[in-house]
């Protein structure tokens, strides 16, 4: 039989990060060395790079993805904008790590980046 070369029907999501790659986000509009935040992101966590969230004032935005497990048990996606230093990179790397929105209590320091991205943000597949 065959090897699967990708997760099993029944193998868990893990948590995981959108970063906004479009349009202000990872652009000269907003300061930052965007490649190398996608980067450390990449090698630490999974990461899906996406086009305009439509929340560019919160530029750069990255959304940390629940579980499939947590999502489940009812959590919900959580929007960080102005993450542009790497330390905040690192906050999420370590979050993402110990499991993410509904597993691991988020940082305090997050708090500061957390927003609402309201109806903009919440199109099919968002929320």
């Amino acid at each position: 039989m065959p090897e699967s070369a990708g997760p099993t029907p029944t193998a868990a999501a893990p948590s995981r990060v959108t970063v906004c790659r479009d349009c202000c986000c990872g652009t000269v509009k907003v300061p930052g060395d965007h490649r190398a935040q996608t980067a450390r992101l990449r090698s630490a966590v999974p990461v899906r790079v996406s086009a305009c969230l439509d929340v560019c004032e919160q530029a750069n935005v990255i959304v940390v993805q629940p579980s499939a497990e947590a999502r489940r048990a009812g959590a919900r996606p959580v929007w960080l904008g102005l993450v542009n230093d790497p330390e905040a990179t690192e906050d999420v790397i370590a979050w993402v790590s110990a499991g993410g929105p509904g597993t691991a209590p988020m940082p305090e320091i997050l708090d500061l980046y957390a927003f609402d991205p309201g109806p903009a943000g919440r199109g099919p597949g968002r929320g």
